[in-house]
């Protein structure tokens, strides 16, 4: 379990005052009040993530930063009489009763009523006032009230509320005409008949059911219609009307479609799993497509160097390194060994065999850090054809980090407490005299060379990785992208300046993070965002994402792949308005319909399902906050998609070359 009062700083630090709270009464209250207490048993570890946590009866706890921002919008203070449409869990309320004299809220689940209840009576919050009833309609008897703060979405401010606020009172309310697409409102009252209004942004809230709100059944109740408003076009029906179809994946029109990025120098195609068969067929249709017709030469994917090298001497025909092990056998075996994967491998040999020019060749480059066992083989392999003195040294050097090879997570959990340290700089000692001797090796062995360089860095890279994940916190994760990005900069230098590179990794690494709870909230960056910096215009980010179907993937890390269900996607989430689209597939390019990107840009959920899936903890553990036109250049959506298929031994065809690289 996780240090809470820490996250609880955390919390206050990073997620509110960086990102503007500045009220120091809701900072110090919020810093005080433990939210794990007010979340659902089991989830106390989520307590302090930027984000919404069910808490049942379809309700949810709001994020900390969307607390915070009503209550510092509703200007609360001590001395304040305060009330709350909508406690829910009863967090905001306790928050507010370390500012606020009294505080009254009201609920209209009874079973979330009493569970806040008895959460106020437990930890002392005895100037707060529960009752069970129809917020729209306030509490007059206790009126009037400084502020008043409702937690739901309403078509309208409801009149009852204004009434009930004092002269000089504030009322922070969402108010929207369609449900969960809001305007967050602050009514100030000026008079007994004067009230001012103030928009203060876009806001996602569950509707305000209600006499003065929503009806049960989502139209808006009798009294809380606004004659001669029109709804207009709903997002989904702008996302239909701007989608372009997409063909049968078979189908040479499907590449086509992506030429408008042909021109770039580098197009990243990601994924909203890594066990999707139409996200990996699609890339390669894509990635075939900008091979053949375009001349890009270099695939680079989300997976370990040494594996994909292995791959790539198979591609461009070049000889198999003796004695070694078929590729990909580590966890996760069936993300790279497919049939999808092998049909593209099998092309790709194809295609390369009708080029002469072996730099012309298309190749397969691993990005990842992981395979650190793997790399430190290939260096000594290379070192003990090329110079033997050297591979002694290179033995010594790397001998520190040997008992790690197989499992190198353990290393990191060694130097907490050994001297182990001193591994850091022998290996940059070594990675440094490789690249030193650079041209020398070179002009022996242009591409073994490369080949030894990168698995040099790779194990500098690797080292520090994981000595530092056991310290938690951003550093890990920047530290794995900026190795990855760093890889795709040298294989760009080595293929020649007018090289262009196709890259295969998950959303949350080709999304720029900058614009992703990644990078909001947690200071983490990524590939896209590096990209972007770096490249400019000339780098293509383009998402992909499902609402259902089945995924191959695990439940814990080291387990076996299972073909998993895919919940459909939560109603607040970019993948149901791509569904509510109403089309099956569809390539959606928010760069050409500017309302629709401006309609887009609010941050909203969106699904990451990686190498592991539980769906029973599906919105806590796989849904983040994204602002996707921001994020993507464009977006690839299937609405229902299949499990790929991993190789097994039926797969080796009879008849294929022995440098094969899936040979098992």
């Amino acid at each position: 379990m996780r240090d809470l009062a820490r996250s609880r700083e955390r919390m206050v630090d990073v997620q509110l005052a960086r990102r503007g709270i500045h009220d120091r009464h809701v900072l110090n209250a919020m810093g005080r009040v433990p939210r794990e207490a007010f979340v659902e048993p089991g989830l106390e570890e989520f307590a302090y993530e930027d984000g919404p946590l069910p808490i049942g009866e379809d309700q949810t706890i709001s994020q900390p930063y969307v607390v915070a921002l009503m209550i510092e919008a509703a200007e609360v203070k001590p001395g304040d009489r305060v009330l709350e449409i909508g406690a829910g869990s009863g967090y905001a309320a306790a928050v507010m009763s370390q500012i606020a004299e009294r505080v009254h809220t009201i609920e209209r689940h009874p079973s979330l009523a009493e569970k806040a209840r008895q959460r106020f009576g437990r930890l002392g919050y005895d100037n707060v006032e529960l009752r069970v009833g129809d917020g729209t309609l306030g509490w007059p008897e206790a009126a009037p009230f400084d502020a008043i703060l409702v937690a739901a979405g309403g078509p309208k401010v409801p009149d009852a509320l204004k009434r009930q606020l004092c002269i000089g009172g504030r009322l922070v309310v969402p108010v929207g005409t369609e449900e969960r697409q809001q305007s967050l409102v602050k009514v100030t009252r000026r008079s007994e008949t004067e009230f001012e209004e103030e928009d203060l942004g876009s806001v996602m809230f569950v509707p305000l059911i209600g006499e003065q709100g929503w009806a049960e059944d989502g139209r808006r109740s009798a009294t809380s219609h606004l004659p001669g408003q029109s709804r207009g076009r709903s997002l989904p029906e702008m996302i239909a009307a701007a989608a372009e179809p997409l063909p049968d994946i078979g189908d040479p029109a499907f590449g086509q479609l992506f030429d408008r990025f042909a021109d770039r120098r580098v197009v990243l195609l990601g994924e909203a799993s890594h066990g999707t068969a139409e996200f990996y067929q699609a890339r390669a249709a894509i990635t075939r497509h900008l091979i053949e017709r375009h001349g890009f030469t270099i695939l680079a994917v989300e997976a370990d160097w040494p594996d994909a090298a292995a791959v790539d001497r198979y591609v461009r025909h070049r000889p198999n390194q003796a004695g070694g092990e078929p590729p990909f056998q580590r966890f996760p075996t069936w993300m790279w060994r497919n049939t999808e994967i092998a049909a593209l491998v099998d092309w790709m040999r194809g295609h390369n065999e009708g080029i002469p020019e072996p730099d012309r060749r298309a190749g397969f480059y691993g990005l990842d850090i992981y395979n650190m066992g793997g790399s430190i083989a290939a260096v000594l392999d290379y070192l003990d054809r090329i110079d033997p003195e050297a591979a002694k040294i290179a033995r010594e050097r790397y001998g520190c980090l040997t008992p790690w090879q197989k499992e190198p997570s353990t290393y990191g959990r060694a130097v907490l407490s050994a001297g182990y340290r001193k591994c850091e700089q022998a290996v940059i000692e070594q990675c440094q005299e490789l690249l030193h001797r650079r041209l020398d090796y070179a002009g022996q062995d242009g591409e073994g060379f490369l080949d030894a360089a990168q698995n040099a860095r790779l194990i500098a890279s690797a080292e520090r990785y994981y000595r530092i994940m056991y310290y938690g916190g951003a550093e890990s994760w920047n530290l794995r992208d900026t190795h990855m990005f760093e890889t795709l900069e040298h294989l760009l230098e080595a293929r020649g300046p007018q090289s262009k590179a196709i890259v295969w990794a998950h959303n949350s690494h080709i999304g720029d993070a900058r614009y992703t709870d990644m990078g909001m909230m947690r200071d983490e960056l990524n590939i896209g965002q590096l990209c972007r910096k770096r490249f400019g215009d000339d780098a293509a980010l383009i998402g992909f994402g499902t609402h259902t179907g089945t995924v191959a993937a695990a439940t814990d890390w080291g387990g076996d792949m299972e073909v998993k269900r895919v919940r459909p996607s939560h109603r607040d989430s970019y993948e149901r308005l791509c569904h509510d689209a109403g089309i099956a597939r569809f390539l959606l390019d928010p760069g050409r319909d500017e309302a629709l990107r401006r309609r887009l840009l609010e941050p909203r959920l969106e699904r990451f399902i990686g190498v592991i899936y539980r769906p029973e903890t599906e919105l806590m553990s796989h849904y983040a906050d994204a602002s996707l036109p921001q994020q993507f250049d464009a977006y690839v959506w299937f609405d229902e998609t299949t499990a790929l298929t991993p190789l097994g031994p039926e797969h080796h065809r009879p008849g294929v070359p022995d440098t094969y690289p899936f040979g098992v």
